[in-house]
């Protein structure tokens, strides 16, 4: 290292020299100099320990998380970024070579090659351009579509018990007309008649749910729901040359349906969660998922379902996946969720009002104690592209904080163009799997036939049910339901729960979340 570097910056450069594989973020800033003898990087191996990204709209997120993701696809690590504003899909085309990218790796010491990545694009129920994401009614469960719908905890435990009632009934709920028609026959005379053993659903809690599911039709997120599920484990695949493909959800068409995209990145994880084995501390990641616009998740979040969250971002890690929550204050993340993200870089954050200072003292207060920078006043002064970074070291402990100059991507700094974008989509090989809808015989057509005989009868109780089922409900109740019992004590993932052994619950096991395992 130079002579001329300043001891502050050695001193900080030490922490970041690590002997494995990492990533390269950029060159450490001091007093308005980036010193390019003094790189900041992050070890491949703690990226399971999660992350965040954080920063006042326009610093410069969004190229943080593209520098990232490239560089985890050439070390072989498959990468899922959501790509809210539409402008992520270049990923996976070369950079533009220019004057400023010039400038910048001369900079922070980068030798610039343009270069894109393998990628694939998706779309939420197909609105966009790529293949279709879909999951059923069912995998995606009562507690995540509580939060889609906006219940309170009431409203969520009715849910629960119509999930639990199909559970039992054989009733396949694999779209949301196969849902509304399960709600609507409970609150029927036979309907109610069946439900005695178990509890009732209100004529109110069900015409409030019913309102829901009929406005989330109307918006057009009935086509999220449906078949063919998307199968999570094809977002851990590499391209023929060993590269990590990167997933692109596209999502300007869903952003006024914050609660429902959010939501729907949280299915994906809990999916990636029960299907995923133990691994431990591998060298290098599994899937590194980024969750952009990370607030939207867990405003006016139950309960219940923070305790998931959290306890799926603590457990996933041992599954191989590395979440980031990118989002613009720490604030915005829960405490318990905040605590589990080991890596962090923070762009530049404003403090204009009064709301604004608190926010900044807040997110100085996250950080360690740096004797080189008066985080406060960096946190203010920083320029687009250019972050506060900490990071866990190969031993696990935090590196010294380092203001830095963060590096190029070497994708384009763009949106793909749109010809491109849809012949990518085209020629993947998951289209013919993924782009027609399904619709198979479900509770909605079991129950429009049952309705059309004569004299309807009730539906038989599935092969190898106990008779006395309805008499042990008090029993099953009390006893735990293995790691969902211990975590939770939500209403609806109890009744859910117990629906184990029958048709369907022969078939399932649920997670965190009450999301069901898919059935092969």
């Amino acid at each position: 290292m130079s002579a001329a570097v300043p001891s502050a910056v050695r001193e900080i450069a030490d922490g970041y020299a690590f002997t494995g594989p990492a990533l390269d973020l950029g060159a450490v800033l001091l007093d308005g100099t980036a010193y390019t003898d003094a790189p900041v990087r992050v070890p491949l191996g703690v990226l399971n320990r999660h992350g965040l990204v954080a920063g006042a709209t326009g610093t410069g997120k969004t190229k943080t998380l593209q520098l990232i993701a490239e560089q985890l696809s050439a070390q072989g690590v498959p990468v899922f970024l959501a790509d809210i504003k539409g402008d992520v899909s270049g990923v996976a085309a070369p950079g533009t070579p220019g004057e400023r990218t010039a400038a910048r790796a001369a900079e922070v010491g980068q030798d610039w090659r343009a270069a894109g990545c393998p990628a694939e694009f998706y779309a939420l129920g197909g609105q966009g351009t790529g293949i279709p994401l879909r999951a059923t009614v069912t995998s995606f469960g009562p507690l995540l579509l509580a939060k889609v719908l906006d219940l309170n905890e009431t409203q969520e435990s009715s849910l629960g018990l119509v999930f639990h009632y199909a559970d039992r009934r054989g009733l396949e709920l694999y779209d949301l007309k196969d849902l509304t028609s399960v709600i609507t026959f409970l609150t029927s005379p036979e309907g109610k008649e069946e439900l005695k053993g178990i509890g009732g659903l209100s004529a109110a809690t069900a015409g409030v749910i019913l309102r829901s599911l009929t406005l989330l039709e109307n918006e057009g997120a009935g086509a999220f729901f449906g078949e063919p599920e998307f199968d999570t484990a094809e977002l851990l695949r590499r391209a023929e040359d060993g590269r990590g493909v990167v997933s692109v959800l596209e999502l300007p068409a869903v952003q006024d349906r914050p609660r429902l995209f959010s939501t729907f990145l949280m299915w994906l994880l809990a999916d990636l969660y029960q299907e995923l084995p133990e691994v431990g501390d591998l060298d290098r990641p599994k899937l590194v998922f980024f969750f952009d616009e990370a607030h939207l998740l867990f405003k006016g979040a139950s309960k219940a379902f923070l305790e998931a969250i959290t306890q799926t971002v603590r457990l996933i890690r041992s599954k191989g996946v590395g979440i980031f929550f990118v989002t613009q204050t720490p604030k915005d993340v829960p405490g318990d969720v905040l605590a589990q993200l080991g890596n962090r870089v923070q762009h530049a954050l404003r403090a204009f009002t009064p709301d604004d200072a608190k926010a900044l003292k807040a997110t100085v207060s996250t950080f360690p104690k740096s004797p080189a920078y008066d985080l406060g006043e960096v946190l203010t002064s920083l320029g687009t592209g250019e972050a506060v970074v900490t990071v866990l070291s190969e031993k696990g402990a935090p590196t010294p904080v380092a203001a830095t100059r963060l590096r190029a991507p070497q994708s384009l700094m763009g949106p793909l163009d749109p010809a491109a974008l849809r012949a990518a989509v085209d020629g993947s090989a998951l289209v013919g799997r993924y782009r027609e809808a399904i619709d198979r015989e479900s509770a909605y057509e079991k129950l429009a036939a049952r309705a059309a005989r004569p004299e309807a009868e009730p539906a038989p109780v599935p092969a190898g049910e106990p008779e006395r089922e309805r008499e042990s409900e008090g029993r099953r109740e009390k006893e735990g339901t293995g790691l969902l019992g211990s975590l939770l004590a939500n209403p609806a993932l109890k009744s859910f729960a117990r629906s184990a052994g029958t048709q369907l619950g022969r078939e399932i096991s649920r997670s965190l979340f009450g999301t069901s395992r898919r059935r092969r």
